[in-house]
């Protein structure tokens, strides 16, 4: 073996495919090129300064390579590129590492028959991309499910979302890398609210391998509800979905990118590492949450559910929406300055069956509350008193709850809630306080781009993550939390009001009067409203 081969036998494994070229920006400079089954890797045979002769890039980071003649069709000439996206750190020290472009270009001219040229390089062009389609991650010991290739996309953007850019960052940024992955989208501009509901209720699925936005989470909602309200409700909702930074909020983009397991970035950087994994392809599982309204109304959510101060902010703060992801810094400051207190009942079904209050609450996180605030099982003795006067029904119920969705509403059967109108059963707990200052109920890591509000919440995880704060917090303290909670400390407050708890299904009554409850950021009716989360029902493109 030439000795230029076996140097990186050790260090990268060994070497599958070797060859020298001489870079197509410089031909003048030759190059031999390794492969092996986890790297590319690139050594400069001239006079290179030493700090600039090998170059080894990991085919994790790969998204795609090609392989082309150049323009001059009497040069016998080949050439292949390779486009990777590694991490790299940037230039001010405390900044997070972001994944930035590298793209390496070969130029072929051994042979003068274009021919043969051009069958080398597409040799090696399909080597990378297998050799990068084998370095899929792992998870559970099985290995994820990928698009195809070439992968057809329908690709949803709303031109108004965030700070009106979304069509400007894909061209920029997004289309080029789906070009170098061998995606093929067919754009469409959304022109109104619920048309991306309508296209995919109405749409021929089999012609497309995953549908795609770039917009806030706002327009996923509608897709997801869309697919849900299919008569081929079962088949539809397989359907692998993507996530693309362009609103104000990206909490499920932010998600996505948390749970690849590198350092939280925004903006841009957060674009471009969701456009990487989207190019990657890796298709999970992904908890969605169906919703009962007061309305008799069924919808389901991947996000959230809000009610109280985070629901006030999320809707006060449109008025902000030209300052993109700071428009919520600047509706919670304006919050902050007049606190409300939300009066309601709210109950919940625990993970952990048969485990105690005490353990119920610590389950995965440290929180904290006194012993006065803390749940108890329901009682016999609680009164079955009707709505009009705001409070829940929770006397015993005995058996399997009823199937509570409306007989016209698609989606699978919830087998936890009752009607909402009927007594919850016994093993659901009550929480025994009636002011609140926010519920909070998280399907995902993310509320926003830059708030970590479930640090441990995973896609698939089957659980709900229940955050509440009682009455009685200082703006001080409810500043600190949400300070606290952009790097997902805020569990580690020792705050005395907030409480949080993993559960598999809840239900919320507000108070009388006006206020707010969103689900995924969208306002829905005020009333009471209940929720069971439906473990992997859907499927997202994730790392």
């Amino acid at each position: 073996m030439d000795q230029r081969r076996s140097d990186f036998r050790n260090a990268s494994g060994p070497v599958t495919l070797f060859g020298e070229f001489t870079l197509s920006s410089n031909r003048k400079a030759r190059c031999s090129v390794n492969l092996t089954e986890k790297d590319f890797i690139i050594q400069r045979l001239d006079s290179a300064p030493v700090s600039c002769r090998k170059v080894v890039l990991s085919l994790r980071d790969c998204v795609g390579s090609q392989a082309y003649r150049g323009d001059d069709g009497a040069d016998p000439s080949a050439y292949f590129a390779a486009y990777f996206y590694p991490l790299k750190k940037r230039r001010w020290v405390k900044a997070a590492p972001a994944r930035q472009r590298v793209e390496q270009c070969f130029r072929l001219a051994a042979l003068q028959d274009p021919r043969a040229n051009l069958e080398e390089a597409e040799k090696w062009a399909r080597a990378v991309q297998e050799r990068s389609a084998r370095q899929q991650h792992l998870r559970d010991g099985a290995l994820l499910s990928s698009l195809p290739r070439p992968c057809r996309l329908m690709l949803f953007v709303n031109p108004q979302s965030g700070k009106g850019k979304a069509l400007t960052l894909y061209n920029s940024h997004i289309q080029p890398m789906l070009s170098e992955a061998g995606v093929i989208p067919t754009l469409i501009i959304t022109e109104r609210q619920n048309h991306a509901r309508e296209k995919v209720r109405e749409a021929d699925l089999s012609q497309w391998d995953a549908l795609v936005i770039i917009s806030g989470d706002g327009l996923l909602h509608e897709v997801i509800n869309g697919l849900l309200e299919r008569a081929d409700w079962e088949e539809a909702i397989r359907t692998p979905l993507g996530i693309l930074p362009g609103g104000s909020g990206n909490a499920l983009a932010a998600s996505v990118h948390y749970y690849s397991g590198v350092s939280q970035v925004t903006s841009e950087e957060l674009l471009v590492s969701c456009g990487f994994l989207l190019c990657k392809g890796q298709v999970s599982h992904m908890d969605l949450v169906s919703l009962h309204l007061s309305s008799n109304q069924r919808l389901f959510s991947f996000l959230s559910l809000a009610w109280g101060f985070v629901a006030d902010v999320d809707v006060e703060s449109e008025k902000y929406r030209h300052a993109g992801a700071a428009r919520f810094t600047v509706g919670t400051l304006v919050r902050l300055a007049s606190l409300r207190i939300y009066k309601g009942r709210l109950a919940y079904l625990p993970a952990s069956r048969g485990s105690s209050t005490d353990k119920g609450l610590q389950n995965g996180a440290a929180a904290c509350s006194t012993p006065s605030s803390a749940p108890r099982p329901l009682e016999d003795s609680f009164p079955n008193t009707c709505h009009s006067n705001n409070s829940l029904k929770l006397r015993r119920s005995e058996g399997r709850c009823p199937q509570s969705a409306p007989k016209d509403v698609h989606g699978p059967p919830d087998s936890l809630l009752p009607p909402l109108d009927q007594p919850l059963p016994s093993d659901w707990v009550l929480v025994p306080q009636e002011d609140f200052v926010l519920m909070l109920a998280m399907f995902q890591s993310h509320l926003a781009e830059d708030l970590l509000a479930a640090p441990d919440a995973r896609l698939d995880d089957g659980v709900i993550h229940l955050f509440y704060v009682t009455a009685g917090i200082s703006r001080k303290a409810l500043l600190r939390l949400f300070l606290a909670m952009e790097k997902g400390a805020h569990l580690d407050t020792n705050c005395q009001q907030l409480v949080h708890v993993k559960v598999r299904a809840l239900r919320l009554e507000p108070g009388s009067g006006k206020g707010v409850i969103t689900v995924d950021g969208e306002v829905v009716d005020y009333g009471p409203i209940q929720a069971e989360v439906h473990r992997g029902l859907g499927r997202l493109i994730s790392g």
